[in-house]
């Protein structure tokens, strides 16, 4: 690694930018990142709700978990998202790649929403429907590192849980969009006119969100540490190469932590709750409105405690603020069906509103948590391929494993279990890594950050 100074007159990473740059880049993050998962999370809702009988209706009574499998299956294109937005990422920069993946997302939703069903044009309706989720997977896995560079490299080394918070809440606020975009189509075009081209609308309404998206992020500042690193020349040749062979071991427990989270996130986001509740075969067979309504009330508590875990992770650090979000995570999931097996609109609420809270304190302090594991040249990807494995352990076939599990037992309990089981994952990968909060993240500090943070390793 060079050790030559930077040119006359370069700000170093450490210096403070200007707060107008950094209120730019937390708008931009989280405006980004909210339209990337409100793409993202349209699709799973329609799952739940309509893509079975519309896309897989000669499956019969596996319809609806053929569907769930079509959410799986793009989380196993994310890595390779995250493979080349971390390869182009660390060698050209975050914002270039933060334009690419939100314009890949647009036109893959988009082109959903006028695709045509099975009964239109057979079996090239659930094959098209797939590769262009196969096209989300890959954004998705592109977009997050990205995103969360941009918002931690430009905060303030007390400050980066908040910051980091800002493309966290991203997930929660497209819930929020998604469900209630989706809720208010279910009154506007009710019952079979919900099936026939209500849901349509959500996915065409994306195109509009893109080019606000795009406009944000276009004036945003490179990230401060990127530009340091093009201005020393030490950017990474090979990063994911370098990642893999000095690093394998803390991507491994890095994408545990997130596993433990998602896998229970995507009870929601996955669309497993809105159909479980909604299902006419089914034992609770609640209406499609209240159902998306109390979803996405529930967004906002995640929202709420999601940015809360990021500012008090900057107080306590990243390490003690999982370990509280995990034991919250975990009343949660032992709440969640006994309250929405109820048939109580309010109480299925108030499940979803205890699960969220737990989910905001094991997610809020990520973004920070991730930069801070990963030296500088190689971060890019660390973060991203830690997310996109993480992902593929946690949520991908998470809705699946529920459908099949009480088709298997009969009973939700059985779901408890597994989502308790995984919990306990990401809280036992949680306790492998040191606290690592306030390290310094520029180039110059590289040999401090190749000291490994897992418990009993000394270097990568």
């Amino acid at each position: 690694m060079s050790t030559s100074q930077p040119p006359q007159g370069f700000t170093p990473t450490g210096t403070i930018a200007a707060s107008a740059d950094r209120r730019r880049v937390v708008f931009a993050t989280v405006v980004g990142t909210t339209v990337e998962w409100y793409d993202f999370f349209i699709y799973a809702t329609a799952v739940g709700l309509v893509f079975g009988q519309l896309f897989f209706a000669p499956l019969g009574a596996n319809s609806a978990l053929v569907a769930f499998a079509t959410v799986g299956v793009s989380f196993l294109f994310r890595p390779l998202g995250a493979f080349l937005a971390g390869h182009f990422g660390d060698k050209y920069g975050r914002k270039l790649v933060l334009m690419w993946t939100l314009i890949l997302m647009g036109a893959a939703t988009a082109l959903i929403g006028v695709l045509p069903t099975y009964e239109a044009i057979g079996i090239a309706a659930p094959i098209l429907l797939v590769l262009l989720r196969i096209l989300q997977g890959i954004s998705a896995g592109g977009e997050w590192g990205g995103a969360v560079l941009m918002a931690v490299e430009h905060a303030p080394k007390k400050r980066r849980g908040a910051f980091g918070a800002s493309p966290q809440i991203g997930v929660p606020l497209g819930l929020l969009l998604a469900s209630g975009v989706m809720a208010l189509m279910a009154m506007i075009a009710p019952g079979d006119a919900f099936v026939a081209w209500g849901w349509r609308i959500p996915f065409l309404l994306s195109v509009v969100l893109i080019v606000v998206g795009y406009y944000v992020r276009r004036r945003v500042e490179e990230s401060p540490v990127f530009a340091e690193l093009a201005e020393r020349k030490e950017k990474a040749r090979m990063p994911i190469v370098q990642l893999f062979r000095k690093h394998l071991l803390l991507v491994i427990i890095a994408a545990l932590v997130f596993a433990g989270n998602n896998a229970v996130g995507y009870m929601t986001t996955g669309g497993y709750i809105q159909g479980y509740a909604t299902n006419p075969d089914g034992p609770l067979v609640l209406d499609r409105g209240p159902v998306l309504w109390a979803v996405a009330a529930s967004a906002v508590t995640w929202l709420l405690s999601t940015l809360a875990a990021g500012f008090v992770s900057d107080r306590i650090g990243r390490r003690t603020t999982y370990i509280i979000g995990w034991i919250l995570q975990l009343v949660g999931v032992f709440t969640l069906f006994p309250l929405v097996n109820t048939g109580n609109i309010w109480l299925l609420f108030l499940g979803l509103a205890i699960l969220t809270i737990g989910l905001g304190f094991t997610y809020g302090p990520q973004a920070a948590l991730y930069s801070e594991l990963f030296p500088a040249s190689i971060r890019f990807s660390g973060v991203s391929i830690s997310y996109a494995i993480g992902a593929i352990l946690g949520g991908a076939f998470a809705p699946t494993i529920a459908t099949a599990l009480v088709q298997a037992t009969g009973t939700t309990m059985s779901v408890t279990w597994y989502l308790a089981g995984m919990t306990v994952i990401g809280l036992l990968a949680t306790l492998l890594l040191r606290d690592r909060s306030g390290i310094p993240l520029g180039p110059e500090h590289e040999a401090e950050q190749e000291v490994s943070p897992i418990y009993g390793v000394a270097r990568a």
